[in-house]
């Protein structure tokens, strides 16, 4: 019969005060940006820093003894490979991780940091869960599946309910989809709960497993994305089902949809979320129009992301705001010229960030040089001024 809401009730008593019962909070400034009521669920705050212990856990307490004996094996891109070693740990159960041999440097350490024996094998996460399905029968151990079990999805069900109780008048659910677990959990308690609440699905434009099975659509896949938590080429089973009843449309976004999304929470809500954990966040500002006035709820599933990999998002956010510029300047080669470059940038209330003197690969005649000045600024407006000036004093100067 598959998952119902009495499984998911069933599952918040056994998960109960062994998980998080994390924050559903409303946001009155991204509610004013996208023209929605937004409320967030702060998923991002469990242990493990996702929500994928929730069914991690309470398929770990249904093993049998000799199961949890004989141990247990997963495959993951690293937040249910933290889940499942967390809590196999705490509960005495020998536990095996394969993963990418791409996934993030802090996913693996802190999985290993929880207990588990990791392997990488494979580019993808299809090649790490073949693996870990050869390793499980050779060793006699028994698969958590990271998306496609009924007691997993039972378990990330519980946030739906918790966001109800929590926030009983919301309408609207967006909810990232990998594997489906997730929204296939969620679904299922909200609609027991209200039949009218719209449950959305959103997936990155380089892997839409589940809309290409929903509407029968051809799919391409690229070979990486920055929400690598829902890199999945092909949604389970289960959940393809759920989402034929419950989901009433899946919505794609580009990397630089979520890179503006990852942005926008650390700036204004001050947490910090993984791709996978913006992209509820990046089709809500990609689709203003469709949620206008809606009162949403998003789940912000996961915040495990490499501090390198955010640092060189926020960045480009920086840039895609106006608030860091490279200009090129056009300057005579002669003693001075920068000095008075730098005088003009200050006056102009600009600072400096990175400064290139370009010589040799330039048509510019020889006695001149091209000056590449990188800025931080107020914003577009303040860049647009810091040129007029710089023309305004002779230096000819685009961005």
């Amino acid at each position: 019969m598959g998952v119902t809401v009495d499984d998911i009730h069933v599952a918040a008593e056994a998960l109960k005060g062994h998980v998080v019962n994390t924050p559903c909070l409303h946001s009155r400034t991204l509610s004013a940006i996208t023209g929605a009521e937004v409320w967030l669920k702060f998923e991002n705050h469990q242990y493990t820093a996702s929500f994928k212990e929730r069914g991690a856990l309470n398929k770990l307490l249904s093993l049998t003894g000799n199961e949890k004996a004989r141990g247990v094996i997963a495959a993951s891109a690293g937040n249910h490979a933290q889940g499942v070693a967390h809590h196999a740990t705490r509960l005495g159960i020998p536990a095996v991780i394969v993963m990418p041999v791409f996934t993030p440097h802090v996913k693996v350490d802190m999985t290993e940091r929880h207990g588990a024996a990791v392997i990488l094998h494979g580019e993808t996460f299809d090649d790490a869960k073949a693996h870990a399905l050869k390793l499980a029968d050779e060793r006699g151990l028994t698969f958590v599946h990271p998306y496609d079990d009924d007691k997993v999805i039972a378990g990330q069900g519980t946030i739906g309910l918790e966001m109800l109780d929590a926030q009983p008048d919301l309408d609207t659910l967006v909810i990232a989809i990998g594997g489906g677990g997730l929204i296939g959990g969620i679904a299922v308690a909200a609609h027991a709960r209200n039949a009218n609440i719209r449950v959305i699905g959103v997936q990155t434009t380089r892997f839409p497993s589940m809309r290409a099975a929903l509407y029968d659509e051809a799919a391409e896949y690229g070979a990486s994305t920055i929400a690598e938590g829902i890199a999945v080429k092909k949604a389970g089973e289960r959940n393809r089902d759920i989402a034929r009843l419950h989901v009433e449309d899946v919505l794609l976004v580009d990397e630089g949809d979520i890179e503006e999304a990852i942005v926008m929470l650390l700036e204004i809500e001050k947490t910090v979320v993984e791709g996978a954990g913006a992209a509820s966040l990046a089709a809500l500002l990609r689709n203003r129009e469709r949620f206008a006035g809606a009162k949403v709820g998003l789940v912000l599933c996961g915040g495990n992301i490499d501090p390198l990999v955010l640092s060189g998002i926020i960045e480009r956010g920086m840039v895609r705001a106006g608030r860091l510029a490279r200009l090129q300047v056009r300057i005579r080669d002669v003693p001075g010229s920068l000095a008075r470059i730098a005088a003009l940038l200050a006056e102009a209330n600009a600072n400096i960030e990175e400064v290139r003197h370009q010589r040799a690969f330039t048509d510019l005649p020889v006695q001149d040089a091209l000056l590449e000045v990188v800025v931080k600024a107020r914003g577009p407006d303040h860049v647009a001024s810091i040129v007029e000036q710089l023309n305004a004093a002779g230096f000819r100067t685009r961005v």
